[in-house]
């Protein structure tokens, strides 16, 4: 009988912790691995960055996982390693996918604009990159917002809104929440939709997303 454990990488949403994988649960057979955010050098591209994020992979042929911006990272870090499989969670797989707003403020910068210093006190920049409009969620998702470094904050903004990919990577999997208001579904092409689910749903339907990955990792 092979023990040999199946590696998986997760990169979490902007400004999360590895708190927000805590209700993601997977047999013994699988190891879960959480890459952290790196706080960006100044002026680096998303290429450089995620060459960087690399670093923290040490296994050969690892499944990776990237929620929301997280989920835009991986697939910049996919172009430099081979991967048994690349599977994104409340994210997009192209700027076609970015819903009116980050258009329109890639075009006219009103990112630059976002008080990103007061990140955790402030509920402008949760409300741009989380989208819940519900105290209850919005207070939720709050608790995770571990990343307070203004550079980084400043950085992430810049790289979702302005992310310039036209095609989508072979093979992606997407997980989509069908009441996702960061990226509405009505923008998400070829995904498989979760019932119910919202952009946080990686917290409030974790059984779920767990069987979800096992059936991709595993088909």
């Amino acid at each position: 009988m092979n023990s040999e454990k199946t590696h998986i990488y997760f990169v979490p949403g902007m400004a999360a912790g590895s708190e927000i994988f805590r209700n993601i649960k997977l047999p013994e057979n699988y190891e879960i691995h959480i890459l952290e955010w790196l706080i960006p050098e100044k002026d680096e591209s998303l290429k450089a960055y995620a060459k960087r994020m690399l670093l923290g992979i040490k296994e050969k042929n690892p499944i990776l996982v990237g929620i929301s911006f997280g989920g835009v990272v991986v697939q910049e870090m996919s172009y430099f390693l081979k991967l048994k499989k690349l599977i994104i969670i409340s994210s997009v797989k192209s700027r076609n996918e970015l819903p009116r707003r980050m258009k329109l403020a890639s075009l006219t910068k009103a990112y630059k604009l976002i008080p990103t210093s007061l990140v955790l006190s402030a509920e402008d920049l949760t409300k741009f990159s989380v989208g819940p409009k519900s105290k209850k969620r919005l207070a939720m998702y709050q608790e995770y917002l571990h990343v307070r470094n203004k550079q980084y904050l400043d950085w992430a903004l810049e790289k979702m809104v302005t992310w310039d990919r036209k095609e989508k990577i072979k093979d992606i999997v997407h997980l989509h929440g069908e009441k996702d208001m960061v990226f509405p579904i009505k923008y998400i092409e070829s995904c498989e939709v979760i019932k119910g689910g919202t952009h946080i749903m990686i917290l409030n339907k974790g059984r779920e997303i767990s069987q979800k990955l096992l059936e991709i990792i595993e088909e």
